[in-house]
C-alpha cells in the first residue's frame, strides 16, 4: 500500500486517509475519492490530499477483516459485514465465550495491521452481546500476512465460540442443625433457584435434612435417582476437612470427592466431586447470597457442558478477587453503575408499500412479479434474511393484494388510511408501529427490487451513533440511495413530517452524523415505478450474468 500526499491531479481513485470538510461537503476517512470529490475539494484551494493507493498485493480492510472473522467464528456466533476494517462477532444464545487464549496471542502476533479482541476466556455472554471484533489497522493488509492469520485461524477447530447453556435439572439438599434459622434455608433455595434459571436451568427439588453423614447420603442417592443433572449441598456449617460431614457423605453415597477449596474470594470453601456420572458441588456458604462468588463460576461451566476438573479449579486464582469488581454490588452507595457490555444494535425495519403506483397505472408495480416473486415480497424478504429484529410492513392502495402477497411471513403489517397524502403519512404509522427497545430503524421502498439482505447489513454493520455514524446512507459511486439506516432519536421529527415526502430531508439538518457506505453493485440506486424502468431490469440482469 502507498500512502501520503497525493496531488489533486492523481487522486482519484484513492482512500482519503483523513477527514475533510468544505463548503456543502464532508469526506470522511477512507472515501474512495471521485472525481467529483476532487473538483469540490480544488474548489476549496487544496492541491493534495493525504491517501492511500492499494497494490496489486494488498487486500482491502473490510475483506480482510471479514475473512478473518469467518476464520474464527464456531458455533453460535453471528458475524457483523464488515465496515471500516472491522468485523463483530455476537453471541446467538446465552453461554461462555469459548476459545485459548494462546490462539488469540498467535494471531495478534503475526502483523501489526491484524487485531483480534475478545472477552475474557470463558465470560458469560447473553444472547446478541459482543463477544469479539476483528480491526484492521491500515487501509489493507499484504496478502501474505492474512494467510498466516487465516492459516492459526482455522486450526483443527474454529477459534471461538459460544459453550451455550443447557437445559440443566439441579436438586439441593441442605443441612441444619439446633437454632438453624429457617429463614435462610428458604432464601438459599431462593437464591439458587434464581441462579439456576439465569443459566437456562431449574431446581428440581430441595431437601433440608439434619447436618449428619448417613442423612446427608441418603438424601444424595435420592435425588440421583429422580434423574436430576447435578446435585448440589449446603451445610449448616462449613466444610474445614475433606474428612468433614459433607465431603465424608458424597463418599458415604458411593462418590468421589475431586477437590476441596478454591482460589477465589468469596468462595473458597467449595467442594467439587460426582456421584458416577452426576457432577455434585459443596457450596460455600457464601452462595446463599446472590452476589457473584466462586460457586458461579464452577457453575456456569457446569451448565454449558464445559468440561472443570480439580487443576481447572486451582487456576482460577488470577482474577478470583471478587469482592470489590463491578459486576458485584459493592458496599458503598455512591458506587458507579457496572458499564453494559457491547452488544448488536437492535435495528428494525419498515417497508413502505401503500403507495397509489400512478406511473405504473393501471398495474399496481408492488404486484408486478420479478423473477416470479412480486416486487413488494422481494424487498421485505430482503429485510427479513437481514440482521434487522423486526419488519414492519405499511399498506395502503391495493391493501387486501399486497396482504396476501406478503401471506405467511413473519412480520408486522399495519395499514395507511391515508396513503393518498404521499409518504410522509405511511412513515407516521410505520413508527407509530415499531418496537419500543430498538437502536435505529431501516427505512425501504417497496418498489426497490434490487435492494438485498447483504445492503442492509452492511448499513447496520456502519451504525455506530457514539463514532458520530447515527444516519447511514447507501451510496454507490458518490451516487446516494436507498434503503437509509436512522437512530431511534430521529423518530419524532419522521412523525412530524408532512406532504409526499420521506426522512430523506432530514439528512441536510443532520449533516454532522451522516455516514455514506459504499456499496458494491447500484441495487440501492433503482427503484422500479414506471413501465420503463421495469422494462430495463432485463436487460441489467442479462449484462450482469
Amino acid at each position: 500500500m502507498r500512502f501520503g500526499a497525493i496531488p489533486l491531479a492523481d487522486a482519484e481513485g484513492a482512500l482519503l486517509a483523513h477527514g475533510l470538510k468544505g463548503d456543502g461537503f464532508a469526506f470522511k476517512k477512507g472515501r474512495r475519492l471521485s472525481a467529483e470529490d476532487i473538483a469540490r475539494i480544488a474548489a476549496t484551494g487544496r492541491r493534495d490530499v493525504v491517501a492511500a493507493r492499494l497494490e496489486a498485493d494488498d487486500v482491502p480492510e473490510d475483506a480482510a477483516a471479514a475473512a478473518i472473522a469467518q476464520a474464527i467464528a464456531g458455533e453460535n456466533l453471528v458475524l457483523s459485514a464488515a465496515f471500516t476494517g472491522r468485523a463483530n462477532l455476537y453471541a446467538t444464545t446465552s453461554g461462555l465465550a469459548a476459545f485459548d487464549p494462546a490462539r488469540v496471542d498467535a494471531l495478534n502476533l503475526v502483523d501489526e495491521a491484524i487485531t483480534l479482541a475478545t472477552l475474557p476466556p470463558l465470560a458469560p455472554v447473553a444472547a446478541r452481546q459482543m463477544v469479539a471484533t476483528v480491526k484492521i489497522i491500515p487501509f489493507a493488509v499484504p496478502r501474505p500476512a492474512l494467510d498466516r492469520a487465516l492459516a492459526l485461524a482455522q486450526g483443527d477447530a474454529k477459534l471461538l465460540r459460544v459453550a451455550a447453556y443447557r437445559p440443566m435439572r439441579a436438586a439441593l439438599v441442605q443441612t441444619t442443625l439446633p437454632g438453624f434459622k429457617p429463614s435462610v434455608l428458604a432464601n438459599t433455595v431462593d437464591a439458587t433457584r434464581a441462579r439456576l434459571a439465569a443459566l437456562g436451568g431449574s431446581l428440581a427439588g430441595d431437601e433440608v435434612v439434619a447436618h449428619e453423614g448417613d442423612a446427608v447420603a441418603a438424601a444424595l442417592r435420592r435425588h440421583l435417582e429422580s434423574g436430576v443433572d447435578l446435585l448440589l449441598v449446603l451445610g449448616a456449617s462449613a466444610v474445614v476437612d475433606r474428612r468433614d460431614v459433607i465431603p465424608a457423605a458424597i463418599e458415604r453415597a458411593g462418590g468421589r470427592v475431586e477437590h476441596f477449596g478454591m482460589p477465589v474470594d468469596p468462595g473458597n470453601l467449595l467442594l467439587f466431586g460426582a456421584l458416577g456420572a452426576t457432577p455434585v458441588i459443596g457450596l460455600p456458604g457464601c452462595a446463599r447470597s446472590p452476589k457473584l462468588n466462586g460457586f458461579d463460576w464452577v457453575l456456569q461451566r457446569v451448565a454449558a457442558g464445559l468440561p472443570i476438573d480439580r487443576r481447572d479449579i486451582m487456576r482460577m486464582g488470577a482474577g478470583g478477587l471478587l469482592s470489590e469488581i463491578p459486576s458485584r454490588p459493592l458496599p458503598r452507595q455512591s458506587a458507579a453503575p457496572a458499564p453494559q457490555p457491547p452488544r448488536q444494535p437492535r435495528i428494525a425495519a419498515i417497508v413502505l408499500a401503500a403507495g397509489r403506483s400512478s406511473r405504473m397505472a393501471p398495474a399496481n408495480k408492488l404486484l408486478v412479479e420479478i423473477e416470479g416473486k412480486p416486487m413488494v415480497a422481494r424487498a421485505v424478504d430482503a429485510a427479513l434474511a437481514s440482521q434487522a429484529i423486526a419488519v414492519t410492513v405499511v399498506v395502503g392502495n391495493d391493501a387486501g393484494r399486497v396482504r396476501q402477497a406478503l401471506a405467511g411471513r413473519n412480520l408486522t403489517i399495519v395499514e395507511n388510511p391515508a396513503f393518498a397524502e404521499g409518504l410522509s403519512a405511511s412513515l407516521r404509522v410505520g413508527v407509530a408501529a415499531l418496537p419500543g427497545d430498538i437502536d435505529g430503524v431501516l427505512v425501504l421502498l417497496g418498489d426497490m427490487p434490487r435492494v438485498a439482505a447483504a445492503h442492509l447489513d452492511r448499513l447496520i454493520a456502519a451504525f455506530n451513533p457514539v463514532e458520530g455514524r447515527s444516519i447511514c446512507v447507501p451510496t454507490h459511486r458518490a451516487k446516494r440511495g436507498n434503503p437509509i439506516l436512522w437512530d431511534a432519536r430521529f423518530l419524532p421529527e419522521m412523525q412530524a413530517l408532512a406532504g409526499d415526502q420521506g426522512a430523506r430531508g432530514l439528512l441536510g439538518a443532520h449533516a454532522d452524523v451522516v455516514c455514506e457506505v459504499e456499496m458494491p453493485d447500484d441495487g440501492i440506486l433503482l427503484d422500479v415505478d414506471t413501465p420503463a424502468a421495469l422494462a430495463a431490469l432485463a436487460p441489467a440482469r442479462e449484462q450482469r450474468a
